[in-house]
C-alpha cells in the first residue's frame, strides 16, 4: 500500500507542476507534459513491482504505439477555431476520438 501512495503522489505532483507551470509558461508545460515522463516513470515502477522483463517490455510496446494514438485528442483543438467550436465541445469531441484510438491501438498491438 505504500508503494501505491507513493505512486499516486509522484504522479500528483508532476501533473499539478504542469497545471500550475501552464498558468505562467504554458509553451514550457506543454513541452515538459509531452515529455514520456509518465510512462518513464510507469515502467520503473512495474518493472519494480513486478521484476518482469517481459511484461515490462509488452508494457513499453503498448505505450509506444498508444503516444501516437493518444494524439487523437488533439484533434479536434486544432480545429476548433477554423469550426468554431468551444472547448467543452473539443474536449469531448476529443475523448471520442480517444474512445476510436483505443479500438486502433488494439488492433496496431494484435499485428504486431
Amino acid at each position: 500500500m505504500t508503494l501505491f501512495l507513493l505512486k499516486v503522489f509522484i504522479a500528483a505532483i508532476v501533473i499539478s507542476f504542469c497545471a500550475w507551470l501552464s498558468g505562467k509558461r504554458p509553451d514550457l508545460a506543454g513541452f515538459i507534459l509531452a515529455l514520456p515522463i509518465a510512462s518513464l516513470i510507469a515502467l520503473v515502477f512495474s518493472y519494480t513491482e513486478y521484476k518482469s522483463v517481459p511484461t515490462a517490455i509488452a508494457f513499453a510496446r503498448s505505450i509506444f504505439v498508444g503516444v501516437p494514438v493518444s494524439l487523437l485528442f488533439f484533434v479536434p483543438f486544432l480545429l476548433a477555431e477554423k469550426l468554431n467550436i468551444s472547448f467543452w465541445q473539443s474536449y469531448s469531441a476529443g475523448l471520442g476520438m480517444l474512445v476510436v484510438g483505443f479500438f486502433l491501438h488494439k488492433a496496431v498491438l494484435a499485428l504486431i
